[in-house]
């Protein structure tokens, strides 16, 4: 006869929990016999940890202590964890495996656990600069939210690519070099991880002229007006 095995799907192969709620492993299977299955789940780790074990939806022995509580397994063989806490993150695998059948079906899917981003604001010094000024530091600060990724906005938009903004490795503080003119404007930053995304209220940043008598003394000025200081003091006028 035909060797049969157990057909599992799953619609989604990555789910995205939050820490505290809960989250559902959908799988389905498929099989010609009437028998209930065996289903193992597993979390992928260096060694494979066991989550449960169950026949149907009978769960068989008992549950290691930080999953007690927490884990239930259904009709289709789907797992589901509540409430989700960070360390469930990580690939579970399923086998569905039933006594008539030859093969095992198998499926992994992948949950990532996460806490929401919380209001990011932007942190300055202060909301005035002088143009010229070496550098002005911004700073995308939030309480709570894991695996941040920052987007900085000027009047709304992404930085467009200047030599003078530098970002910090992870983006999160943003550096005017050389402050011009041009950098007066509103800023504000964009936090995003896999499950939720703030922004911050706009902070508005004026940048004040620097005099022309400033400038022409920071670019060799000051030696023009030492030598004229210098001629002055030793001239004397004669009789």
């Amino acid at each position: 006869g035909l060797l049969a095995g157990v057909n599992i799907t799953s619609p989604t192969p990555l789910v995205h929990g939050t820490a505290g709620k809960a989250a559902l492993l959908s799988v389905r299977y498929a099989s010609a016999s009437a028998d209930k299955p065996v289903v193992k789940w597993q979390l992928k780790r260096d060694k494979p940890v066991t989550v449960v074990q169950s026949i149907g939806t009978e769960i068989i022995g008992n549950l290691r202590p930080d999953y007690r509580d927490r884990i239930r397994v259904l009709e289709n063989g789907s797992l589901l964890i509540s409430p989700l806490q960070l360390a469930d993150e990580g690939a579970y695998e399923v086998e569905v495996s039933i006594t008539d059948d030859t093969f095992t079906g198998e499926k992994t899917i992948n949950l990532t656990v996460d806490i929401p981003i919380s209001k990011p604001q932007v942190l300055v010094a202060s909301s005035t600069v002088l143009e010229l000024s070496e550098f002005f530091t911004l700073n995308c600060s939030h309480e709570n939210g894991t695996k941040p990724t920052y987007t900085w906005l000027k009047d709304g938009r992404p930085l467009s690519n200047d030599s003078r903004l530098l970002l910090s490795p992870d983006q999160k503080i943003l550096t005017i070099t050389r402050v011009l003119m041009a950098d007066d404007d509103v800023y504000s930053c964009l936090v995003e991880n896999p499950i939720s995304h703030g922004r911050s209220i706009p902070v508005k940043l004026t940048v004040y002229r620097r005099s022309s008598l400033y400038i022409i003394l920071s670019t060799g000025g000051i030696f023009l007006l030492v030598t004229l200081v210098t001629v002055c003091a030793c001239w004397k006028p004669s009789k």
